[in-house]
C-alpha cells in the first residue's frame, strides 16, 4: 500500500463528513422555530460534532497531501451537498447548478493531475 493512501482516505473521509455535517445542520436549521432553538436542535448539536470529526480527518490529510491540492478537494463536497439539498428539500438544480457542478468537478480533476 503506498504511504500516502491512507492520507487520501482521511481526505475522502473528512469531505464526507463535511457532507454530512451541512446536511445535519440544514435539517436542524429546518426543524427549529427559532435561532435559540436551532442551536439547542440535537440535529445541529450533532453536526456540529461531526464537522469537528471532519476537520480532524483534514488535520491529518494535509500532514502528507498538499494544501494546494487538499483544499481544492474539499469543494467536492459542494457537488455533493448541492445534489443532496435538491432531493431532500427540492432546492433548485438547473444549468447554472449543473454548470457550476461541472466546473468544480473539472477543477478539482485538473488539479489532481500531476
Amino acid at each position: 500500500m503506498p504511504i500516502i493512501l491512507p492520507y487520501y482516505a482521511a481526505l475522502l473521509g473528512a469531505i464526507l463528513l463535511g457532507v454530512m455535517g451541512q446536511v445535519l445542520l440544514k435539517t436542524g436549521a429546518e426543524r427549529s422555530s427559532d435561532m435559540i432553538a436551532q442551536f439547542l436542535n440535537p440535529f445541529t448539536i450533532v453536526g456540529f460534532g461531526v464537522y469537528a470529526a471532519a476537520a480532524i480527518l483534514y488535520i491529518i490529510a494535509i500532514k502528507k497531501i498538499p494544501i494546494s491540492v487538499a483544499f481544492p478537494s474539499v469543494a467536492a463536497s459542494y457537488i455533493a451537498v448541492a445534489i443532496i439539498a435538491h432531493l431532500l428539500w427540492h432546492e433548485p438544480l438547473g444549468w447554472h447548478q449543473i454548470a457550476g457542478i461541472a466546473l468544480i468537478g473539472g477543477g478539482i480533476l485538473l488539479i489532481h493531475q500531476q
